[in-house]
């Protein structure tokens, strides 16, 4: 099997996968610095390729599914199951992390109001200055609201990558029995969420051993976990964008809704009006 000329294929055939991935690389060396990036997309793609091979032989834990092998001698396959399948899970479950950490980082103010040096309140800042703080951001709530996050997204990205054959993505994959969600069984659903539970939570234990960040562990880092929001959005806005030209209004409509309330909070968040725990400095 001629590896790199399939790969090379495949970046051809899949450039906004590629993309998408650029912008994960680019937007986690920031935020986590190089090492961490490199073992946050191994454990998820590790974890990712496992479930993907497990699941389409023993239906664990996503449920029973299969690829049609259409791309066959256009894409690298690793035996069945497509790389570019698995490699989408890293820039996706990192984007779902970050809008995680956007709602759950705590913030801090310039001490304006009174309050002694270091103690913790309540309140709207003007300026959202996110700290990294390491016990947040390997947190029970951030694993939790991540996997929920990065679950929420297939809810809108399945249900038209199964339409695939309607654009240029291609019918890659099927499931036996049609799902009632435009088609998906709900058990997929579960099975991201588990995968990001498993990924994150791998990727915490280790994040939790590795030497300090340093100075991020004290300066904010709002730009930084903004660009993998943005990465978030711009996959949401990318597939809202096929549903709707592949004919489907309702099926793009369902996801709009489904963003709205998170939208909403989002920008509470970023524009002060969301209260939100802050150190005083």
């Amino acid at each position: 099997m001629d590896i790199p000329g399939l790969l090379i294929k495949t970046v051809l055939l899949r450039p906004y996968v590629f993309l998408f991935l650029a912008a994960f690389l680019f937007s986690a060396h920031r935020l986590l610095g190089w090492r961490r990036t490199g073992l946050f997309f191994g454990i998820t793609w590790v974890t990712a390729f496992v479930c993907e091979f497990s699941s389409t032989r023993t239906g664990i834990p996503f449920g029973w599914y299969y690829y049609t092998g259409a791309t066959l001698g256009q894409e690298l396959y690793l035996w069945n199951v497509p790389f570019m399948d698995s490699l989408s899970f890293t820039f996706l479950l990192y984007a779902s992390y970050c809008l995680a950490l956007f709602f759950l980082l705590p913030a801090r103010n310039d001490g304006s109001a009174g309050g002694s040096q270091g103690s913790a309140r309540v309140s709207t800042p003007s300026r959202l200055d996110l700290v990294f703080d390491p016990e947040v951001r390997t947190s029970w709530p951030v694993l939790m609201l991540g996997a929920l996050f990065f679950a929420f997204i297939d809810i809108v990205i399945d249900p038209v990558a199964l339409r695939g054959d309607r654009w240029f993505l291609g019918r890659i994959y099927g499931y036996p029995e049609p799902g009632i969600h435009f088609g998906v069984p709900v058990a997929n659903y579960v099975g991201w969420a588990v995968v990001g539970l498993i990924a994150l939570a791998g990727y915490f234990l280790v994040d939790r051993r590795l030497p300090a960040l340093g100075l991020l562990a004290v300066q904010p880092v709002t730009g930084k976990v903004l660009l993998g929001c943005a990465l978030y959005y711009c996959v949401l806005i990318f597939t809202l964008t096929v549903t709707f030209w592949i004919g489907e209004p309702l099926l793009g409509m369902t996801g709009m809704l489904m963003y709205l309330p998170i939208t909403a909070l989002a920008l509470l968040r970023l524009f002060g009006w969301l209260p939100a725990l802050t150190y005083q400095v």
